[in-house]
């Protein structure tokens, strides 16, 4: 996910963009600690997803206070 793709979005479709993001690496861990996934970086690009998505929104925030 770009970080040009983020800002298009609203807020409420970055946080439910969040939402399903967390949801999904919560599943990709547990299935990882029962057998070992197939592409084990996918954990990895998804929580770098999830810090791109927190980023947009602390800035868009950071915008609204000033």
């Amino acid at each position: 996910m770009k970080k040009e793709s983020l800002r298009e979005l609203s807020v409420a479709d970055l946080n439910e963009r969040l939402e399903q993001a967390e949801m999904q690496l919560q599943k990709m861990r547990l299935n990882h600690a029962a057998s070992p996934l197939e592409n084990p970086n996918l954990i990895r690009a998804t929580r770098k997803d999830i810090a791109r998505i927190l980023t947009e929104l602390r800035r868009r925030e950071l915008e609204q206070n000033n």
